[in-house]
C-alpha cells in the first residue's frame, strides 16, 4: 500500500512554492508518492477566469519534470465541474483502492473547510494536513483528530502575486521553475 498525499489546486500557474511543498511532504511527512490535483473549477473560485485546464496541466508536468515521487492528475477533467473535494477522493478511492489517501490543503482554506460539501465524511475517513500560509483571516477549531496543522516551510509567493506581476512586467524569476516561465512567455500566458 503507498501512502500518497493530495494536493489540490488550480495551478493558475504552478510555482516553486508548490513543488518545494510537495517535496517537503515526501522527505518529512512519509509520503510515497505526492499527486498535485489539477482541478479545473474550484467550488470556491466560480467567478475567476482561469487559464485553460489542459495549458495548467501541461505547466504541472514541466515543473514536476525532475521530481520522481510527485505527479500530476487531471482525475477531476472527467467530472463535472466545479469540482468538488468528496466527489474526487471518492473517485480516487474507488480506481485506486490498495492505497492510502490523506489531504494536503493550505491554512488559508481553513476559513472555508466546514463548507465543502460533506465535510463530515472528510475528517471521518482521511487525515488532512494544513500547511502555513499568511492569507487565513480567522483561526477554526482544530481540535478534530483527522486535521493535522503541521509546520512545513513557509512559502510566501501566490498565483495571484505571480499572475498580477507578470501582467506589470515585473520580474518573477526564482518564483517559478525557468521552464514553466518559458512556457509562459512563450504562450503569452497572463498578459
Amino acid at each position: 500500500m503507498k501512502n500518497i498525499g493530495l494536493l489540490f489546486g488550480s495551478f493558475n500557474p504552478i510555482h516553486n512554492g508548490h513543488v518545494s511543498l510537495a517535496n517537503f511532504f515526501i522527505n518529512h511527512r512519509n509520503f510515497n508518492q505526492i499527486w498535485l490535483v489539477v482541478s479545473p473549477l474550484s467550488p470556491f473560485k466560480k467567478n475567476q477566469i482561469i487559464l485553460d485546464k489542459y495549458e495548467r496541466l501541461d505547466m504541472v508536468k514541466i515543473a514536476i519534470k525532475p521530481f520522481e515521487n510527485i505527479f500530476a492528475s487531471d482525475i477531476e477533467f472527467k467530472m463535472k465541474t466545479p469540482s468538488y473535494t468528496i466527489d474526487t477522493l471518492n473517485k480516487i478511492k474507488k480506481i485506486y483502492p490498495e492505497n492510502s489517501f490523506s489531504i494536503i490543503i493550505g491554512e488559508d482554506n481553513l476559513d472555508n473547510l466546514k463548507k465543502w460539501k460533506d465535510f463530515n465524511l472528510i475528517i471521518e475517513d482521511y487525515k488532512i494536513f494544513i500547511y502555513p500560509r499568511n492569507f487565513s483571516k480567522k483561526n477554526i477549531d482544530l481540535n478534530i483528530n483527522s486535521i493535522d496543522k503541521i509546520k512545513a516551510p513557509f512559502i510566501d509567493v501566490s498565483s495571484t502575486y505571480i499572475r498580477e506581476s507578470i501582467k506589470k512586467n515585473k520580474k518573477i524569476d526564482g518564483l517559478l521553475s525557468p521552464d514553466v516561465l518559458n512556457q509562459i512567455k512563450k504562450k503569452k500566458f497572463y498578459l
